[in-house]
């Protein structure tokens, strides 16, 4: 539920969580750890200071949040995010990305004691045409914008090559993995949080300040921006449209799907003669 604030509580709060979600581009773009840190440490210490003595029993705590907010970017920094296929990296991706997710439900509901972090899987409505119809386009518009984007820049060569039937099946999984990941942490973790103190457009900015930084770093970079910058408010705006993460994740899983097999197709020109590039 996405908390009203007076316009001055807004102002007060809006400088804390824009230092908090500056840190994703220090990490993940600019790969300055101790930025990252600094302004971490800043954001949520400014929280804390704007809000000595305002915060009542019934009012969500800015602080709290951005605090969970914090602990699952520092988890994420930890590792470097270049795909990579083996055991070790895989596993690697699994603690880190995993502990970014839960670390932060485990502290809101058993040490915070709230319930700011949920999955709302299902919401026992069906989908309507204009949300079926928005999954047909998803798959149309991958095909006619990926392979142009990956070939054309070389972008594909941010992952490892695919030339095995192995490797093709651990592409498979950890970009499907990804995905899933990304729609459990950067809206039900980043946004939902920044939701209890924002209105929905500011606190969908944010959140995807935090999510491109990240898919920088994994590999979508040159002019990938231009493509992930739309795709992260879109997934924002879905989920505040159904309020399901089950539909959110599915758009995702979609999108993936295509960059799955562009990357195939990119390594190995031919095995997959599906694409215009």
């Amino acid at each position: 539920m996405t908390v009203v604030r007076g316009d001055t509580a807004l102002q007060r709060g809006i400088a804390p969580a824009l230092l908090v979600c500056a840190a994703a581009p220090a990490f993940f773009v600019l790969e300055i750890p101790w930025l990252g840190w600094a302004l971490l440490a800043l954001g949520v210490g400014a929280a804390w200071f704007v809000e000595r003595g305002r915060v009542t029993a019934s009012a969500p705590s800015l602080t709290r949040d951005l605090s969970l907010i914090a602990v699952g970017m520092l988890i994420v920094s930890i590792i470097p995010l270049a795909a990579e296929l083996d055991n070790l990296a895989m596993l690697r991706f699994t603690l880190a990305l995993g502990g970014a997710v839960v670390v932060p439900y485990v502290i809101s509901r058993f040490v915070y004691r709230d319930r700011a972090i949920s999955f709302p899987w299902r919401t026992h409505r069906r989908w309507g045409r204009l949300q079926w119809g928005w999954l047909v386009a998803v798959l149309v518009l991958g095909w006619l914008i990926l392979p142009f984007y990956f070939i054309t820049s070389g972008v594909y060569q941010n992952w490892p090559v695919v030339d095995t039937p192995e490797l093709i099946v651990r592409l498979f999984v950890g970009v499907g993995a990804v995905g899933i990941w990304d729609e459990l942490f950067f809206i039900c973790t980043v946004f939902a949080l920044l939701r209890r103190h924002f209105p929905d457009m500011v606190a969908n900015v944010l959140q995807a300040i935090v999510f491109v930084s990240f898919l920088w770093e994994l590999g979508y970079r040159e002019w990938g921006p231009l493509l992930t910058i739309p795709f992260a408010l879109l997934q924002g705006f879905i989920f505040l449209r159904t309020h399901s993460l089950a539909y959110v994740v599915t758009v995702h899983l979609l999108f993936d799907a295509v960059v799955f097999a562009v990357l195939v197709h990119a390594h190995n020109p031919g095995l997959l003669p599906i694409f215009l590039v």
